[in-house]
């Protein structure tokens, strides 16, 4: 998910009664909500190291280690340069504890990230294997108005600051809880999505499997990929009819395996990007003596998308097959990844 969401997750959680157990708590709560996404400086070494590290060791419940201790100790720093002193003078800050609340809104961020079609790898570096729930897309306006509301309504409902207090738990339970409603009624409509998709035929074929992915605000409509023997197709579903849009319904042929295609696949950014993607859809081109491979997860061709290259890739290689030049998205590595 976007950072706005994880921020305010990690403060509704804070408000829902862990702050009465320490000083500091929100602060704390509410960074290491974010902070998984400290793997963002990745970025300073190319955009394939940037890829093929995200959501990696700080997604991970062993990497949570690693980053609750960095907020931890941020706060700790951050509270001897105020001069020992906080918001509550009567509510001490307690380090163990802020440990463990970092650590448990560390899990709220790969609890949101795996809830769209991006996926995790929770159990890195022991198990690299992705995860994601694809139901909620990665910017979903209906969080921010439960998790915003259950932050300032108790400022509008309250006359006084310890009746602020009390409301702030209640309005913070009462949004988690809606928080998890919402999911609940989304996986309901994906898993309705799915079956309706099941049942379809695609050019006379059935598919050997099946994926639906969520739409931007829209509960009912999601972006389907089938796989046959031969092709993929993709298309839209309405989780509430069953019904396939025709008119989006696009067929992808499967490509045949070339030396180049193969040699690509064995590069760094080969061997990442097939870990991740879904559906692989991979080409070559030709561009003079080189060859251009290029890599397409289909999970991200939606309608709306289609000619983009919303996290695509593409690896050149010599009439030698080695590597001479690597791009993700518009962005090459400089040198080619090894």
């Amino acid at each position: 998910m976007e950072p706005i969401t994880h921020f305010l997750t990690g403060a509704v959680l804070a408000r829902a009664g862990f702050n009465r157990k320490t000083a500091l708590a929100t602060a704390t709560m509410t960074l290491a909500a974010e902070a998984p996404d400290l793997d963002v400086f990745w970025g300073f070494k190319g955009p394939v190291y940037n890829f093929a590290h995200h959501r990696g060791f700080t997604h991970s419940f062993l990497g949570l280690i690693f980053v609750s201790a960095v907020v931890t100790g941020l706060m700790y720093l951050i509270w001897l340069l105020r001069g020992r002193k906080t918001n509550i003078p009567d509510l001490p800050p307690r380090w163990g504890l802020l440990f463990l609340f970092a650590y448990i809104a560390g899990l709220s961020h790969i609890l949101l990230d795996f809830t769209n079609n991006y996926g995790v790898r929770p159990f890195w570096p022991f198990w690299e294997k992705w995860y994601s729930w694809d139901i909620v897309f990665i910017f979903e306006p209906a969080l921010h108005i439960i998790l915003i509301g259950g932050l300032a309504l108790p400022l509008i409902f309250s006359f006084s600051r310890r009746e602020s207090s009390l409301q702030g738990r209640k309005f913070a339970v009462a949004a988690l809880i809606c928080v998890a409603l919402l999911y609940a009624f989304r996986d309901h409509e994906h898993r309705h999505a799915v079956n309706a998709l099941r049942q379809q035929q695609f050019q006379s074929a059935p598919p050997l499997r099946v994926s639906v992915y969520p739409y931007y605000w829209n509960l009912y409509n999601w972006y389907a990929v089938a796989e046959t023997a031969t092709s993929f197709a993709t298309s839209d579903v309405n989780s509430r009819t069953g019904q396939l849009n025709q008119s989006e319904l696009e067929y992808f042929p499967k490509p045949p395996e070339t030396p180049a295609t193969l040699a690509a696949k064995r590069s760094y950014l080969g061997r990442a990007y097939l870990s991740w993607a879904q559906y692989p859809l991979v080409t070559e081109t030709e561009s003079g003596e080189d060859a251009i491979v290029q890599f397409r997860d289909l999970r991200y061709d939606y309608p709306q998308l289609r000619g983009r290259i919303t996290l695509s890739c593409s690896v050149e290689l010599n009439k030698d097959l080695q590597v001479v030049r690597e791009f993700f998205g518009r962005r090459e590595q400089v040198p080619p990844a090894k």
